[in-house]
């Protein structure tokens, strides 16, 4: 070989490893997400998560590449929380009223009564976003989003005109409000998660549930019970959670980028939300189901449950509860 020839070959393997090396460095450098999350695929809180992830992969050119793993499949309801603060998984999604038994400011979404529509569930929830955001931090957990179920009301086997009609049912709850309606309404709190709900209803489990009419839309209420009350109960919100040590490793533009994707994923969660509201009135409608408001009598007795668990949450929550409060108070002024 010659040494014109030896010198050529030198630079192309050089070539060929600089190129190889560039490309190790690039595979790297892009990160991968596992995001748990409780709900199935149909749910509108999925799909705008999924959104979510898309939105982040194309900001990123595919640097961060979150996959959502949709209805408990990778991790159950109750463990999603702890998994993101001991870095089992980045992030994930949760329902907020959950951590209820941590600090009751979780479940200020989930006072009857309270904020019972959407502009007043808006402004409950900036009033509240900062005090919320403080307390994750303290664990470890950035705050990213929040979007609302729809309003909650109560379906039954039977039409339900007054509080009684509810003693002694067997009622699904999911979060310390819903149990707390139940028993002041002299009901039976059952905890059943979403995707349960059908089985615990044909297997005697439960006679009634609080939730929303997206739940009982894409659990197909309608094959295991007749009516829903439209009570309009609460919000109650799910959030989005990241591991503030995954977030802190991504670059600064990376960073920027799942921020800009989480505003706009809360902007489009709440519209999502207000749109399925009323598609899935509809869908129980069609079904067959009987939505029904609540009589005069209903009404004064849930109210009055309402002011009751309004002024139990605020002595639970003591000094950062009252803030909410009041800052919510003067937002509405």
């Amino acid at each position: 070989m010659t040494a014109k020839t030896f010198a050529s070959a030198s630079l192309a393997s050089l070539g060929v490893a600089a190129a190889s090396l560039t490309l190790a460095t690039s595979a790297q450098a892009a990160t991968e997400w596992d995001m748990p999350t409780p709900y199935g695929d149909r749910t509108f809180h999925t799909v705008n998560i999924r959104e979510f992830a898309d939105d982040v992969r194309e900001a990123t050119d595919g640097e961060l590449d979150i996959t959502v793993h949709s209805n408990g499949s990778l991790i159950d309801h109750a463990e999603i929380k702890n998994s993101v603060r001991r870095g089992i998984v980045p992030a994930g999604e949760l329902i907020m009223s959950r951590l209820a038994n941590e600090n009751p400011i979780f479940e200020v979404d989930s006072v009857p009564y309270l904020a019972a529509n959407y502009e007043d569930a808006w402004t409950l929830w900036e009033a509240s976003r900062e005090i919320i955001g403080e307390e994750l931090e303290k664990q470890g957990l950035r705050l990213l989003f929040a979007v609302p179920w729809p309003p909650q009301g109560i379906y039954t086997q039977d039409k339900i005109e007054k509080i009684e009609d509810l003693r002694n049912l067997k009622m699904r709850a999911y979060n310390t409000s819903s149990e707390r309606l139940a028993s002041l309404a002299n009901a039976v709190p059952t905890q059943i998660e979403v995707p349960d709900i059908p089985t615990a209803f044909s297997t005697g489990r439960v006679d009634a549930m609080v939730t929303s009419p997206a739940t009982g839309a894409d659990t197909k209420a309608w094959d295991y019970l007749s009516h829903f009350n439209h009570a309009q109960l609460w919000l109650p919100k799910n959030m989005v959670i990241v591991s503030e040590r995954a977030f802190s490793r991504l670059d600064e533009t990376t960073q920027q980028a799942v921020l800009e994707a989480a505003t706009t994923a809360e902007q489009r969660g709440w519209d999502m939300s207000r749109q399925e509201t009323q598609d899935a009135l509809a869908t129980l409608k069609e079904n067959g189901i009987t939505v029904s408001e609540p009589s005069p009598e209903l009404a004064k007795a849930l109210q009055d449950i309402g002011s009751m668990m309004t002024e139990e949450w605020v002595d639970r929550a003591g000094p950062q509860g009252m803030q909410i409060l009041q800052n919510y108070r003067d937002a509405k002024e």
